[in-house]
This record gives structure tokens, C-alpha cells and sequence, in this order.
């Protein structure tokens, strides 16, 4: 590979530990001749003495601002509000390319500095699945926070956990009740399908064929239904404020992994924000009672493991980092995200 200057940013949400890269993947990138800066981050579940041992450089949070313009700034969530116009090429998740709310904003923050933004959700094979994606573990938390919610167990504010200890209390004894889980073939789905097992759940799972005709009575009658559904087109939304208002409806505990709230995209248009690691539920409806759980960084409550699990194939890309294939694919993913939002071409600085 050519040489690349990698810079890991520090995450600005103050419950964000996971990391893109662990420092085990690092030694990887050096020894494959990029330059890796890591910046001191003190709610990284990997301390910054991990990567330092592995020939990284060290930077303090926040220094990516004035980093050289070739270097590539990789994150996973939103960027701080300013600078105003963004230089360098970032790697994240962006969420900008469905019309979210700030999204604009977000792609003009590039077009004024001249940067680009490669969005890992859009970095895809040749056949558009995912390269390197969170997915298990954000539908594997999120059935599991519906469970522990349902069964009256779920503690707030939420904290990071392990895996033994969360599966410690999936098992604990409890009620018995129906689940539903909504995308239940993609990796989110599978996750919750995991998870729902593990306490001891056999769910009914739904994906295309069960959707492209809704049985929206079936859908009511689960006492717990997951949506792992990522949507790509516009389809008829799977809950309706009047299903909400339905006085038959069993439904009772509601959990949104995809969390497009506010998207044209949102399959779930029954509420207006998400949830968080402090008000992890809000209730809907209180007769027939509904609560609701849409934590748009469910996999941070399992930082070591989703972290080491997508780092182990962001690593691959990286060391083919280019760009044309899935890299180039990105930025043209990019362009287009812009231009449909009325950012012509020539508003892009060296572009």
C-alpha cells in the first residue's frame, strides 16, 4: 500500500468508548507502512499505553483539527460542531445521506473546507453488503436491553458491561413471553436473534417475504418486537400512531436498533427522538401500556467485543486503502449525497 497517515480521533460523546481500530490492528497498519496518530482518548476502552506500544504516534484530543491535510481522519460518531469547514478526508458514520436531521449542515461543513467524508455505512462490496459493520452486536444489545426491560430488570443509567455479565443477567429467570424480531437475516437481526435465545426466547423472525405483505395484526400480538430493518427505499412503516391507540394491541416493549428517527426512510414514525444511556426508556402509551428503547450506539455498552469484532475487518480496507474499489465507492456515495442536496461540484475546494 502507499503510505497513509491515519489519525484516530477521540469520540466527543462522552458515552462513546468503543474505538475503529484496536491497538492489536494497529501493529497490523504500521507493519503494512502507515502511519498511525492516536489521540489520547480517557473513555476508550483500549488505553492510548496499548497503541503506543505498537509504534503509534500520540496526540491530544481533538489535535485531528490542525493534523496534515493528507492525513485521514477516522472516527465512528458525529464530528464536534466546529471547525466550520472541514480539510481532511474523515472516515465515520456519518448518517448525512438520508436527509437526517443535520445533514446538510454536516456535508456543507465539507463542501466549505474542501474535505470528503467516507462513510462506513457505505463502505461495500461489489455486491453492496457491508465491509465492516457493528450490526451483531447493536441488535444483540438491543434485544437484549428489550428483555431486561420487559422483565422489569433494566437499570438505569445504562454502563458498559461484558458480554458474560450481560448474558449473566439475559439468564436470569423471568417471564415468558413472545418476541419478534423485524430484518431478522441481516447481521443486526442476527443479533437479536442471539441474544433473545440466550434469555431463553425462541422468536418468530420476519425479513422481506414476511414484510412485503404486513400482518400487522400478527406484529401486535408479540408482547416484544426488535426492528432491525435498515431501509433503503421508502415502504408503508410497520407502526402507525393509530396501531399505538389499537386497545387490542399486546404489544408492550418496543426497541428500534435502526434508529432512522427523522429520516423519510423510518419504517417506525411513531416517535420524535431517540433514547440514552440515561433515559433508556420512554413510554409511548400508557394504556395499553408501550415503551420504547432507540439508543443510536447500542454497541458501546459492549465496547471491548464490538470493537475488537470490527476492527478485525475495517483493518482489511484499510490496508488496501485507495481510491478506487469500496474507498472510491464511498466518495462517490459522497458527491451524489451532496448533490442531491443542492452542493454543486464546484462548491468542493480540490476536489
Amino acid at each position: 500500500m502507499t503510505e497513509l497517515h491515519l489519525w484516530l480521533r477521540h469520540e466527543v460523546r462522552s458515552t462513546e468508548r468503543r474505538t475503529p481500530i484496536v491497538p492489536s490492528d494497529a501493529r497490523r497498519l504500521i507493519d503494512g507502512g502507515a502511519v498511525l496518530t492516536v489521540e489520547e482518548s480517557p473513555q476508550r476502552i483500549f488505553p492510548i499505553e496499548e497503541y503506543e506500544a505498537v509504534g503509534c504516534r500520540v496526540a491530544a484530543a481533538g489535535s485531528w483539527v490542525s493534523a496534515p491535510k493528507d492525513a485521514v481522519v477516522l472516527g465512528l460518531k458525529e464530528l464536534p460542531d466546529e471547525p466550520g469547514g472541514l480539510i481532511h478526508r474523515h472516515i465515520f458514520f456519518g448518517h448525512a445521506y438520508k436527509r437526517q436531521p443535520g445533514a446538510a449542515e454536516l456535508l456543507r461543513r465539507f463542501a466549505a473546507g474542501g474535505g470528503k467524508l467516507l462513510d462506513l455505512e457505505y463502505l461495500v462490496d461489489d455486491d453492496g453488503r457491508r465491509l465492516a459493520a457493528f450490526g451483531f452486536w447493536a441488535g444483540y444489545l438491543g434485544a437484549a436491553l428489550a428483555v431486561l426491560q420487559h422483565r422489569g430488570s433494566l437499570r438505569a443509567p445504562l454502563r458498559p458491561t461484558s458480554k458474560e455479565e450481560l448474558d449473566e443477567a439475559l439468564q436470569a429467570p423471568g417471564e415468558e413471553f413472545t418476541a419478534l424480531v423485524i430484518g431478522a437475516l441481516g447481521r443486526s437481526g442476527r443479533g437479536a436473534r442471539v441474544a433473545l435465545h440466550v434469555a431463553g426466547l425462541d422468536p418468530t423472525a420476519w425479513d422481506l417475504a414476511e414484510t412485503r405483505d404486513l400482518d400487522r395484526r400478527a406484529l401486535l400480538d408479540h408482547d416484544v418486537m426488535v426492528n432491525a430493518v435498515l431501509a433503503t427505499t421508502p415502504i408503508p412503516p410497520f407502526l402507525r400512531e393509530e396501531d399505538l391507540d389499537d386497545p387490542a394491541r399486546r404489544l408492550r416493549t418496543l426497541c428500534d436498533v435502526t434508529c432512522d428517527v427523522g429520516s423519510p426512510l423510518n419504517v417506525l414514525p411513531v416517535y420524535d427522538r431517540v433514547t440514552d444511556w440515561t433515559d433508556p426508556v420512554r413510554r409511548l402509551r400508557k394504556e395499553p401500556q408501550l415503551d420504547l428503547i432507540a439508543i443510536d450506539n447500542l454497541p458501546s455498552l459492549l465496547p471491548r467485543e464490538s470493537s475488537t469484532d470490527f476492527s478485525s475487518s475495517l483493518v482489511l480496507q484499510l490496508l488496501e486503502f485507495e481510491t478506487g474499489g469500496p474507498w472510491g465507492r464511498c466518495l462517490d456515495r459522497f458527491h451524489q449525497a451532496c448533490r442531491e442536496l443542492g452542493i454543486t461540484e464546484g462548491e468542493f475546494r480540490d476536489a
